[in-house]
């Protein structure tokens, strides 16, 4: 925010804070402005009696547009009642920087650390707030203070007291991170995959697979995939989902996963609803787990299992994030075909004769899609040899 635009209260003091601040220091556009005013409600509320209370749980006050809190105490109290040390900053309409006297270093050092002794006791859901910013700033390390705080608040308990929706909405922001990864290395770090994600706690023990495919942990493939289709939120969350049904699988067996595509449905459903994410989600975890192992094969499938994957997968209208997902997973190219084959199904329709006759109207629907495909797939394979 331009210095000429400062907020106009009263004469009461007032600070930029948090994220904006240190985003500005980062050179990153702020997603939001946050204020903190020096006075108590009651006179910020007779100077501005514009102002409007929005918050319910803590005082959030509405003026122009902008949203303004209280501070807690002192400016340096507040400062070290915030997360991080490096959200522990303030700027006032003068530009000078105020805060937390290690915001500074370890913004410049690229270190996330907290802010207090307590800052993860007295708010449980910073722990999910550090995986998240980790995701967002890739290149920050994680203090061992940090680690340390997140596994004595894992060890009292407090993870699971937390709303559902807080954690959901800080693993949806990583989802969209540039390094979505480190929501579950950092949290595996911490002990704190348990219990919203403890699915996962045993995946860093369990083999991906044989050595022919796979040459390290579950945990390290999912971490993998994720980075693999960073920028695409759904996508990312279908790779977490996608081998979810390897750690269901006997010890005896390993390192083979048979029919961990038909496990993994389970825990991906139960995962997205633990979390409160958005049921878009949740079918598109449950989808990646069951289809992705015939995804990877597709050059080797006939025409009507090849029209039956299609179609699941337009019907949910994730073609996008789904085959995004089995290039990365297979390490193949697929997309070229998969879009040729699909625009054949596509152009395929019911004669009037046969319409609105229920499930017979479906199988002759499915039947015409399956004999034009396979028309399709030989006279590609006539090109190819002869081209």
């Amino acid at each position: 925010m331009a210095i000429e635009n400062w907020p106009e209260t009263g004469r009461i003091p007032v600070y930029l804070v948090g994220g904006a601040v240190r985003d500005r220091l980062l050179g990153r556009t702020p997603r939001e402005y946050d204020f903190a005013f020096d006075a108590d409600e009651a006179t910020f509320l007779q100077r501005n009696p514009e102002a409007r209370k929005v918050g319910k749980s803590v005082s959030v006050f509405l003026l122009r547009g902008q949203e303004f809190m209280p501070l807690e105490g002192t400016l340096e109290e507040d400062m070290r009642r915030r997360d991080l040390t490096i959200n522990a900053l303030a700027e006032d309409r003068d530009g000078n920087l105020l805060g937390h006297p290690d915001a500074l270093s370890d913004l410049r050092e690229g270190i996330l650390r907290p802010a207090s002794p307590t800052s993860f006791r007295d708010e449980p859901v910073r722990v999910f707030r550090l995986a998240r910013m980790a995701c967002e700033l890739p290149s920050f390390t994680i203090h061992p203070e940090a680690v340390a705080q997140m596994r004595a608040v894992a060890g009292e308990g407090l993870l699971g007291r937390i709303p559902a929706e807080r954690v959901g909405r800080e693993l949806m922001k990583a989802l969209a991170s540039p390094k979505p990864s480190r929501w579950l290395s950092v949290l595996a770090e911490g002990n704190c995959l348990s219990p919203w994600l403890r699915e996962l706690e045993t995946s860093m023990d369990i083999p991906a697979g044989p050595v022919a495919y796979h040459s390290g942990s579950v945990m390290a493939h999912l971490m993998d995939v994720m980075d693999a289709v960073a920028g695409d939120p759904l996508c990312v969350w279908m790779a977490l989902c996608h081998d979810l049904g390897k750690i269901g699988t006997d010890p005896a067996l390993l390192p083979h996963h048979y029919g961990h595509e038909l496990r993994g449905a389970e825990p991906a459903e139960h995962v997205a609803k633990r979390l409160a994410l958005p049921a878009r989600y949740g079918a598109a975890g449950v989808l990646s787990s069951q289809l992705h192992m015939k995804a990877g094969i597709y050059e080797m499938l006939r025409a009507g299992t090849r029209c039956d994957l299609l179609m699941q997968v337009h019907n949910a209208e994730l073609d996008g994030p789904f085959w995004k997902l089995a290039e990365a997973d297979s390490g193949r190219s697929l997309r070229p075909v998969v879009n040729d084959d699909l625009a054949v199904l596509l152009r395929i329709s019911l004669p009037p004769e046969w319409r609105d006759r229920g499930k017979e109207s479906g199988r002759r629907l499915r039947a015409m899609r399956c004999q034009a495909l396979a028309m399709h797939m030989a006279k590609r394979k006539r090109e190819n040899a002869d081209g």
